[in-house]
């Protein structure tokens, strides 16, 4: 469990935790493709495990921090859980509709809204360079997923559900970024995946999904999906919360779309084509200008 003390200006640790995050959430979307439950149901067993899992470990220190957060605090752990259950429920969804590429793309396309959302409401710098750093990213997440947009209805319907997913995570982001210096790691994500695994269990019963008879590979990939992308990646990018703005949070996690291509292409057979190869470069220089900006902003 991380320390609650006075934050790191530039973590060396995180050089190496954060690309090893990264790829943990990278391998969610061939899990989900490989997964034939229903999205809803795949989004409650991967929460739902996750947050039995954290309770094991965190309940007296969740239980002692909640007595001393305010009302405003819990309801803001509160609207994070919502915020990521929405964004699983989107963009999993999405996955039945569009290719890897395209959805992944799509649904990291949310440092846009962060950015925007970090200078209304949370008051943060955003420089002019760390805009353009952004901008080059995103220009790069669409065109790898470009080539998809001419495959039919379906598949700009599965975008737009990526799309509504990546606003959902814009919530959860800002959400976590004002409430995560007040709470330790453990107890943190414990609540948040609690309740957000919680409320997809409460989604799937309304949408009369079943939780029961599917195949032992769709418990494994449940199993699988709340150890790896959950209880690794995503506990990795709050840890991140507490040292990095939200926006270059969200940048960073724009290589998700590279190396989930590479793994849908290496595992599910879906095709590279040069798009998908010019926009990962780009995405790529725009996590490292993003990160060069933090540390000239940090410094400062």
């Amino acid at each position: 469990m991380l320390e609650t003390g006075r934050p790191l200006p530039i973590p060396y640790r995180a050089k190496i935790v954060l690309p090893l995050g990264l790829a943990a959430i990278s391998f969610a979307s061939v899990f989900i493709k490989l997964c034939e439950a229903p999205p809803l149901v795949i989004c409650a067993y991967r929460l739902g495990i996750a947050g039995l899992i954290l309770v094991l470990f965190n309940f007296r220190p969740l239980r002692r921090e909640l007595g001393v957060l305010t009302r405003r605090e819990i309801f803001l752990a509160l609207l994070a859980g919502l915020f990521l259950s929405l964004h699983f429920a989107f963009w999993i969804t999405s996955l039945k509709y569009t290719s890897v590429a395209s959805s992944v793309i799509f649904v990291t396309t949310n440092p846009i809204f962060v950015s925007l959302a970090s200078v209304l409401f949370l008051r943060e710098r955003l420089s002019l360079s760390l805009f353009f750093s952004i901008l080059v990213a995103v220009i790069g997440g669409l065109l790898i997923g470009w080539s998809d947009w001419g495959a039919g209805n379906q598949t700009v319907y599965g975008d737009f559900l990526a799309l509504l997913g990546a606003v959902m995570a814009t919530g959860y982001l800002l959400a976590g970024r004002r409430l995560r210096p007040k709470m330790s790691l453990g107890p943190y994500i414990t609540l948040v995946y609690g309740a957000a695994g919680v409320l997809l269990i409460l989604f799937a019963f309304l949408n009369e999904d079943s939780f029961f008879g599917y195949s032992s590979k769709d418990y494994l990939l449940f199993l699988l999906l709340a150890l790896i992308p959950q209880l690794i990646g995503h506990t990795t990018v709050n840890w991140a919360l507490r040292f990095f703005s939200a926006t270059l949070v969200a940048v960073i996690i724009l290589g998700e779309p590279v190396l989930a291509t590479l793994l849908a292409f290496l595992l599910l057979a879906e095709p590279v084509g040069p798009n998908i190869l010019l926009g990962g470069t780009l995405v790529l220089i725009g996590i490292y200008l993003s990160a060069r900006e933090e540390r000239k902003l940090t410094a400062s």
